[in-house]
C-alpha cells in the first residue's frame, strides 16, 4: 500500500483545506478590487479609506499580495497534499503580520474584529498545515 493510502486524510481536512481556498479567494478578490479601483471597491469603502489605500507604502501593498496569492496556493498545495503548502502558509503568515502590523499601528483598520481574525486565521492555517504534515496527510 503507498503512504498517501494509509495516511489518509479525514473529511474535516479537506473541509478545512476548501475553508482556507475560499478564505484566500476572497483575499484575492479584495486585493484585486483595491488594485483596479473597481466600482464595487469604491461602494464598499469611504472616500477616506480610498485615500488612505491609495498611499499605503509600496511594501504594505505588496505584504498584501504576497499574504492572499501565498495563502490561496498554499491552500491549493494543501488540497493537493504537498508540504511546499506549510512553506507557503509561514510566508503568508508573514506577510499578514507586516500588513496588518501596520495598519493597526498607524490607525489604518478599518475593522479591529476582522484585521484580528485575519491574523488568527493565517496562524491556524499555518498549524493545519504542520498538523497535517505531522500526521503523514501531506508530504
Amino acid at each position: 500500500m503507498s503512504e498517501s493510502s494509509t495516511n489518509k486524510p479525514p473529511i474535516w481536512f479537506w473541509i478545512v483545506s476548501a475553508v482556507a481556498l475560499i478564505w484566500n479567494g476572497m483575499g484575492v478578490n479584495a486585493y484585486l478590487q483595491q488594485a483596479y479601483n473597481t466600482e464595487s471597491y469604491q461602494a464598499m469603502y469611504t472616500a477616506e479609506q480610498q485615500e488612505i489605500a491609495a498611499n499605503l507604502p509600496v511594501w504594505v501593498t505588496a505584504a498584501f499580495a504576497i499574504a492572499v496569492f501565498g495563502g490561496t496556493l498554499a491552500a491549493l498545495f494543501l488540497l493537493l497534499r504537498k508540504k511546499l503548502a506549510t512553506k507557503l502558509w509561514i510566508l503568508s503568515l508573514i506577510a499578514v503580520i507586516v500588513q496588518m502590523g501596520y495598519l493597526l499601528i498607524n490607525g489604518y483598520a478599518s475593522s479591529i474584529g476582522m484585521t484580528v481574525m485575519i491574523i488568527v486565521f493565517a496562524f491556524i492555517f499555518v498549524w493545519f498545515s504542520r498538523h497535517s504534515q505531522s500526521k503523514g496527510w501531506i508530504s
